[in-house]
């Protein structure tokens, strides 16, 4: 209402400041939702690439890469599509759905605690995105996936705007004049 004080992050907004904290934290929750969108759709990849079989993948992909192919027999993409399904190993295929549930996982689980503003949930999440970070990184190193560079770069705003928040949580604990409940 009009003349009481601001409290929360509304007494840290100031109308011209374009980065505000409630603009920040906006985004931070945005991240986080669409990171755990999709992570849950790794998490369904997984329990889909354990569930298809092998020769499924190999007559989908042919389907899928018979027109483009017919067109243009050495078409990159379909090449690659085709020559991948050909040979994947059941190893492969395994890997594939065990990486995919656990990274999904994993990252679902710390999203829903970072979104339920549990403090100690904010150091774990960066040292874990710190990891998938470096990790996906190693693996640029042999694939040169410009998706996966985007993917790198949006877990580095994400860690940005982790550490931000967490900085901010622990603030407001420390202003509070008690300390931070780990519970919380």
């Amino acid at each position: 209402m009009a003349g009481e004080p601001a409290t929360g992050r509304d007494a840290d907004v100031s109308e011209t400041n374009f980065l505000s904290e409630k603009r920040i934290h906006l985004f931070f929750r945005i991240s986080l939702f669409l990171k755990g969108a999709f992570a849950f759709l790794e998490i369904l990849g997984g329990v889909l690439a354990f569930l298809v079989p092998r020769q499924f993948v190999l007559g989908l992909v042919a389907v899928l890469t018979q027109r483009e192919l017919a067109e243009d027999p050495r078409d990159l993409v379909a090449n690659y599509l085709l020559h991948a399904a050909q040979h994947l190993s059941v190893g492969t295929q395994t890997f594939a759905a065990l990486y995919l549930l656990s990274h999904g996982a994993i990252k679902l689980w710390l999203i829903l605690g970072l979104l339920r503003e549990r403090l100690w949930y904010y150091p774990t999440a960066l040292v874990v995105f710190a990891l998938f970070i470096a990790y996906q990184l190693y693996r640029f190193s042999f694939t040169h996936s410009a998706f996966l560079l985007f993917i790198t770069a949006v877990d580095a705003v994400v860690i940005v705007l982790t550490w931000h928040e967490y900085r901010y949580l622990k603030g407001q604990a420390f202003r509070r004049d008690r300390p931070p409940d780990l519970r919380r």
